[in-house]
């Protein structure tokens, strides 16, 4: 549960979420939700496609929130492959209100959820994702939906306690957002163009405009900045360092483990790289049918070409 430190951030979260979401959404993610039974706690839609209201021939993100990896599967190896590195990411597409409705979705515990947006995580991956715009859904009751607001709330307090650590004179809430936004793209295996940082910024610059004083309070700053020590910057340094080798090394693995559960994994990977980096890769029969293998053997073809940083 947040601290109450971190109940103001916690009701902007809550009032954020007061918005409607287009029945596609909605009927999607009851749809995936309803693979997982009762396991399912809340289906957290971000991304993209949350941004820009786009729909149609785009593909929707979604985290499938559960109580326990082993209620959720049928399939045991799955539940020890989510629990040693998650989330495990599945592929999902339906017919609804007319149109063919995709998305990518990934399955993690409300455990992890909780430690993955919290300052003891290395890894970025969740609460990067998580400080940005995002809906909850299915929720299965209010306690729930509280204790998942008080996380996406942590999400917004680790992503820029981080970057106040490594950039403690950043006041300015764009020169901030984007900062953070570019440090954490460095600290995963990114497809995305040089510029993504302040893209995300602009998408949403009234929300974050508005969240950064309410994050401040919360934090406890004011307009005063008070130069760290030496031993507190390099520390600082250090870490993000650590993220940038500790990001790259589980997204590259995530990557694999996602071929083994995603339908047309290859594909989806090869279109998702063309439509960020510009990057064409030829999907051979071989590779859809070895998956695992083509993906250890592409990578660094791949990173030679620019398509991940």
């Amino acid at each position: 549960m947040p601290t109450s430190t971190h109940a103001a951030v916690v009701n902007f979260i809550h009032h954020e979420w007061q918005r409607s979401v287009p029945e596609p959404v909605m009927l999607a993610a009851a749809d995936i939700a309803s693979n997982y039974g009762d396991a399912v706690v809340g289906v957290l839609f971000y991304g993209s496609c949350l941004r820009t209201g786009e729909i149609e021939d785009k593909v929707l993100d979604f985290y499938v929130i559960v109580d326990s990896y082993k209620a959720a599967y049928k399939k045991r190896w799955l539940a020890i492959a989510n629990k040693m590195l998650p989330p495990n990411v599945f592929y999902h597409e339906m017919d609804a209100c007319g149109i063919k409705v995709r998305s990518k979705y990934a399955v993690l515990s409300l455990h992890d959820l909780g430690f993955r947006v919290s300052s003891e995580c290395l890894n970025v991956s969740v609460w990067a994702r998580f400080c940005q715009p995002c809906y909850l859904l299915q929720a299965t009751d209010a306690n729930t939906r509280s204790v998942i607001e008080g996380y996406v709330a942590d999400a917004v307090i680790t992503m820029l306690s981080n970057i106040l650590k490594l950039k403690p004179t950043l006041r300015v809430s764009r020169d901030m957002w984007v900062a953070a936004f570019e440090q954490t793209y460095a600290a995963e295996l990114r497809s995305e163009r040089k510029g993504k940082g302040l893209e995300i910024y602009l998408l949403d610059q009234e929300r974050y405009d508005m969240l950064t004083p309410v994050a401040f309070d919360a934090l406890g700053l004011g307009p005063q900045v008070k130069q760290p020590s030496r031993i507190a910057a390099l520390k600082a340094q250090v870490i993000w360092a650590l993220r940038r080798w500790n990001g790259k090394i589980v997204s590259f693995l995530r990557l694999i483990k996602a071929s083994m559960t995603f339908d047309g994994g290859i594909d989806y990977l090869a279109w998702k790289i063309k439509r960020h980096s510009g990057v064409e890769i030829e999907v051979t029969d071989w590779m859809r049918k070895h998956p695992v293998l083509a993906g250890v053997t592409l990578f660094w073809r791949l990173r030679k070409k620019g398509a991940f940083k």
